[in-house]
């Protein structure tokens, strides 16, 4: 059979066409998994962590270094003691709002509890503060934060939400914290059923500021873990992969 030079153009412009089109495809799957990253914190160290301290707190919890083959995790350990770790740096979360870790608990506070004041322990937490500057539009100026400025050196957080491995089982997405309605905390995982267990978690901190508070954020933010129980008086250890803050890229 001999092909009519018009059957040949036809059938060449098949194969061009089919080409492209795969090529756009993986083109389009390539750009919708690419990220921009800010931090990404594997825990080869902590120089770029200071230890977070808090009034009244005798007690302050541990946070080294371990290492298991070719892999570094945090550990964080709370022995009747409260304190944080917290990141030196700074981000901007409507350019980076979203937030990745995994980490791991080996038990839970029997006597935990977010309702109240006496149970308002976690065995792991990752804070992301909002931080107070009256200089943001999107901040109201406070006499309070300036009289706790002069009292520490610095603005205490405009706002806070606390992802937390919950001691118990909870039906509220957000609940209001015991001491402040300036945090407030979501249960990422809850109860003893993964104890023991690596969990990967992924937020959109913008996503969740919104619904938590109603409104939008600071334009500044920072992170922190913590492992307390200087309310309960118990003690655990746990540990932290990495973190990281991205976004991706079509966002």
């Amino acid at each position: 059979m001999i092909l009519q030079p018009s059957r040949i153009l036809r059938i060449a412009a098949i194969i061009v066409l089919s080409t492209l089109s795969l090529l756009l495809h993986r083109h389009s799957i390539t750009a919708a998994s690419s990220t921009e990253t800010v931090l990404m914190e594997t825990f080869s160290s902590i120089d770029e962590w200071e230890q977070q301290l808090f009034p009244r707190i005798k007690e302050v919890s541990s946070y080294t270094l371990e290492k298991a083959g070719s892999e570094n995790y945090l550990r964080a350990e709370s022995r009747n003691s409260a304190s944080g770790l917290r990141w030196k740096g700074e981000f901007d979360p409507y350019r980076y709002p979203v937030l990745r870790w995994r980490w791991k608990v080996t038990r839970i506070y029997e006597k935990g509890n977010a309702l109240t004041k006496s149970g308002d322990d976690y065995p792991i937490r990752l804070y992301v503060m909002f931080k107070y500057d009256p200089r943001d539009p999107a901040v109201k100026k406070s006499l309070k934060y300036s009289l706790a400025k002069l009292l520490y050196r610095k603005y205490p957080p405009h706002s806070s939400l606390n992802y937390i491995w919950a001691n118990q089982e909870y039906s509220d997405e957000f609940i209001p914290n015991a001491y402040t309605k300036k945090s407030l905390m979501i249960p990422i995982q809850m109860g003893s059923k993964d104890v023991g267990k690596w969990i990967s978690n992924e937020v959109n901190v913008i996503d969740d500021y919104r619904r938590a508070f109603g409104t939008n954020p600071p334009g500044k933010a920072s992170i922190a873990v913590m492992n307390d129980s200087d309310n309960t008086g118990e003690a655990s250890v746990s540990y932290i992969d990495y973190i990281e803050v991205l976004r991706y890229i079509n966002d």
